[in-house]
This record gives structure tokens, C-alpha cells and sequence, in this order.
């Protein structure tokens, strides 16, 4: 099947970008990567009368180190993600997590901010923003405001972006000496999609954990925090045992998916086994 007919625009700059969304409104959608946009519509589950191409918009590709935060441009790809030094160094379960994403193609074409905004309920990226406690920046005609990671995924496929808005900036905090993450996923074997993604980040003071937030991707409509294994985990000596007992809570409060690819059942079970993964892990980085 093909698309159907459409016009194309292809902006240079964000201001122009914004104006081509208040003029089209729903009537419009906006290409970046393209890998999660084109195929829906070749299958005609998306019918857009405008294809609104942000590709040559390059002011929006960047990794810049901002006080305590690393601010990075919504169309800096995941290869650029899991490559860059600066990320490496400073925030490296975002870099991990990056390096998950399909294949060398997909990732070498693929976008972090249009990943993000399509809100696939299986996507890599949104485990990890919901563990940074990361914020998404959206400009629109009304100028740039702030979303807090758990205010920005609201549904399957949605976000709380309106539909004059463009995600320009994915800010991210730098992980200091005591904190560690990680980044742990039973992979789709065919599209490499998460069944089940959890993304840890956790601080140590004097042997005990003093910060631990926990986000889970794959296993539900949408991405969500793991609450319950945060607050079995906290103000705890990271042993073995408090490990297991925490991971065991991490499936509470989360509508789990039943599909071909895993029953809810299967699903809650593969997220108290890479909950405990991404837990062990982030807390050898931490240095526990």
C-alpha cells in the first residue's frame, strides 16, 4: 500500500516550522527521522494533507553542557546520542540506551526528539527520560515552556505537546560521582522494539542508596515509573536481597499490554527480571 497524496513543506528554521503548524493544524504532522511516520502511512493510518519536513532545520542538532544539565537538539540522532563524548562521559544510560534503538540505519536516521514525541509505548528513550527525571523543552507560537518527564507522556501515541508545538530540546541532569545508570531490555527479536525496558538511576552516600527512580518502557500504553520499587529500594544497603525484594514490586500500579509478543503476565514478569538487572548495574556504576 502507498501513501495518499500530500504536500510537502520543508523548513529551514524553527520560527518557520511553528508558522507551517498554526497554518495547517491538525491537517499537518511533522517528519523528522521519518522511521515511525512513513510506514504508518503507507499503511493509511495516518493521512496528513501537509508533511511538514523539520529536516533541514539544523539549529535543532546539537549537544551543548549547561550548568547541571546537558541540553541536546530534538534532531540530534541516536547515533549521535550513543557516540557523543560529552553524554558518554556525563549521563551515560542515556548513551546506553541510544545504543538499544534498532539497528545502525535506524539509528543513524532516527531523531531523539521525534522519537520522543511519537510516544511508541515500546520505544527505548522514554524508560530513561522518566529515570533522568529529564525535561522536554516545546516551542510554539506562544514562545518556549518546560514539561517535566512524567507530565509529558499522557497516553498511547500521545504527549501533552499541543498541536502548534514543536519539541526543540531534550535537557538531561549530568550524572555526579555516588550515581550510576543503566539500561535494561528483553528487545522485540524481529523489530528490536522493547517488550519490556527499565532504565535505572541511582545515588549512593555511605554504602546506602539516597536517590533511586526507576522508569519502565514496553509493558504498558505507556511509560511509567516504577513507584513502588523506588520506595522498597531507597535508604537501603543495596544488597542482593533488597535488590530482589524491590524489583519484585516493579509491575505494581502498571496496566500491563497482553499481545502476541507477551501475555500481561509474561510482561510483568520480564519487568521484575530487568528491574533487578538495571538496579544491580546502576548501582556498580555508583560505585556500590
Amino acid at each position: 500500500m502507498i501513501a495518499v497524496p500530500f504536500a510537502y513543506e520543508a523548513p529551514t528554521t524553527v520560527e518557520e516550522a511553528i508558522r507551517l503548524l498554526s497554518e495547517f493544524g491538525d491537517r499537518g504532522r511533522v517528519l523528522a527521522g521519518g522511521h515511525s511516520l512513513i510506514p504508518i502511512m503507507k499503511l493509511r493510518l495516518a493521512q496528513p494533507e501537509v508533511l511538514i519536513d523539520i529536516g533541514r532545520v539544523g539549529e535543532l542538532r546539537y549537544v551543548r553542557a549547561e550548568d547541571r544539565h546537558l541540553a541536546i537538539g530534538a534532531l540530534t540522532t541516536h547515533t549521535q546520542v550513543a557516540s557523543d563524548p560529552t553524554i558518554g562521559d556525563q549521563c551515560a544510560v542515556l548513551a546506553e540506551t541510544a545504543g538499544h534503538i534498532g539497528d545502525a540505519q535506524v539509528r543513524n536516521r532516527g531523531t531523539i526528539g521525534g522519537a520522543l514525541a511519537h510516544a511508541d509505548p515500546a520505544a527505548d528513550y522514554p524508560a530513561t527520560i522518566l529515570a533522568l527525571d529529564a525535561e522536554i523543552v516545546a516551542q510554539g507560537p506562544r514562545g518556549r515552556r518546560t514539561i517535566a518527564a512524567p507530565g509529558f507522556f499522557t497516553g498511547l501515541f500521545t504527549t501533552a505537546l499541543a498541536p502548534d508545538e514543536l519539541l526543540v530540546e531534550v535537557r538531561v541532569p549530568v550524572l555526579g560521582p555516588g550515581s550510576g545508570g543503566a539500561y535494561a531490555k528483553r528487545p522485540n527479536p524481529a523489530s528490536h522494539y522493547a517488550v519490556v525496558g527499565v532504565a535505572a538511576v541511582v545515588r549512593l552516600e555511605g554504602g546506602r542508596v539516597t536517590s533511586v527512580s526507576i522508569g519502565v518502557t514496553g509493558a504498558g500504553a505507556q511509560p511509567s515509573r516504577a513507584a513502588a520499587a523506588e520506595r522498597a529500594l531507597l535508604g537501603q544497603v543495596p544488597t542482593d536481597d533488597t535488590i530482589a525484594r524491590a524489583a519484585a514490586l516493579a509491575a505494581e500500579g502498571i496496566d500491563l499490554l497482553s499481545d502476541i509478543h507477551g501475555s500481561a503476565e509474561y510482561r510483568a514478569d520480564m519487568v521484575r527480571v530487568y528491574t533487578r538487572r538495571a538496579i544491580r548495574e546502576a548501582i556498580r556504576r555508583a560505585g556500590g
